[in-house]
């Protein structure tokens, strides 16, 4: 076996063989933007200023008779010196100050669009802060982590305050309104200690009362909390079971010889073409298992035409709305996070963690198959359950 592995030469100091090891690691083009950036941001913001005084620096305003003279009057009055931090380090920059000539006669101070009042981290350093907090690192080893990124301008304060922000987004996000407008979002994350009904009319009682309408469907994971819950609030609103966890049922009530039979039957018969060939091969389940291994056709008998409610939207929605798999998916990367983590968050700071992960981006949530379908009306027909 060859190996391309190279013994370090032991004749030579550790210290001199380290130095040399870093020595290609400067990186000129880093280094020359960040010298510039204060530059970059002052004339940034100076353009700003610019375009809402339809004016150069140091050019006089046009007289309000003169052709094109829209905008804007007011006059510049100095600058104040800024502390701000971003990925290229700490800086010192020169704000321009102006006041603008409002119509009552009076004045008001200009503020930056892009340098907000008492900003002082740009929103790509806050997200670089909580998203490593959030990624399952402590305080300490943010501000470690981060020390050489930020010119070691980051302290446990500042990790601090950030975090402090993120639970006020999040508070915020609990108690928004619910009023629908048509795009994919995440409704709540609640921890309940359980999966009761009492449990779940909790959550969809505060749903309602945030201003969530009544839903035209719904896909559940087949829970007896949920779904009586669920019947006292929004009966008649067509259910689909999760055919995924369905499909984890049938396997539990037989033996590991017939998984593999058991598995190609029920993916023949969930993601069948049609909905005539999904009832064709639903019927021909149940009467093959029914001799060969009873409770397995009983087990999807018991979901009854609920685990086909799919079948009553347009087909090219039904990879989405088959199953849970969007909310099992975010489950999976908040316990990934966690075990990273080197103290596991309480209850309510893991609901945060899992918000946080989305609101900030390190978890996204693609769009739902065949959304450009979403408003056509369901199939009032249930599938045939005849065998």
């Amino acid at each position: 076996m060859m190996s391309n592995i190279t013994k370090p030469d032991s004749s030579r100091p550790t210290s001199e063989m380290a130095v040399d090891l870093f020595d290609s690691w400067l990186d000129p083009i880093e280094t020359e933007v960040r010298a510039r950036a204060r530059e970059f941001i002052e004339e940034m913001i100076r353009g700003e200023l610019d375009t809402i005084l339809v004016r150069p620096r140091y050019e006089r305003s046009k007289k309000a008779s003169d052709e094109g003279s829209a905008g804007v009057t007011g006059h510049r009055h100095g600058s104040r010196t800024r502390s701000l931090t971003g990925t290229f380090g700490p800086i010192e920059i020169a704000v321009p100050r102006a006041r603008l000539n409002a119509p009552d006669g009076k004045t008001t101070e200009w503020k930056s669009k892009a340098l907000r009042a008492y900003q002082r981290r740009t929103l790509v350093a806050d997200a670089l802060i909580a998203g490593s907090y959030l990624a399952g690192t402590n305080t300490r080893r943010v501000r470690r982590a981060l020390a050489s990124l930020f010119g070691g301008a980051v302290g446990k304060d500042t990790v601090s305050r950030v975090w402090r922000k993120v639970k006020s987004d999040w508070d915020a996000w609990n108690a928004r309104s619910l009023g629908e407008d048509g795009q994919k979002l995440l409704l709540a994350i609640k921890s309940m200690g359980g999966e009761s009904t009492e449990a779940w009319r909790t959550v969809l009682d505060d749903l309602i009362k945030r201003g969530l309408r009544r839903p035209e469907f719904l896909i559940v994971d087949g829970a007896p909390g949920l779904d009586k819950a669920i019947a006292a609030v929004w009966d008649g609103v067509p259910v689909q079971r999760c055919t995924v966890h369905k499909h984890r049922n049938l396997l539990a009530h037989a033996p590991e010889r017939l998984h593999d039979e058991i598995a190609a039957d029920y993916t023949d018969m969930i993601y069948a073409a049609t909905r005539e060939e999904i009832e064709t091969r639903r019927k021909a389940f149940i009467r093959k298992w029914r001799l060969k291994h009873r409770a397995v056709a009983d087990s999807l008998e018991e979901a009854g035409d609920r685990l086909f409610t799919f079948t009553r939207l347009p087909p090219s929605q039904w990879r989405s709305a088959r199953t849970t798999n969007a909310i099992e998916r975010l489950h999976e990367e908040l316990k990934r996070r966690i075990k990273t983590q080197t103290v596991l968050p309480s209850a309510d700071t893991a609901t945060m963690l899992f918000w946080a992960l989305l609101a900030s981006g390190q978890i996204n949530m693609r769009k739902v198959d065949g959304w450009q379908t979403l408003a056509t009306k369901t199939i009032d027909q249930p599938i045939d359950l005849a065998a």
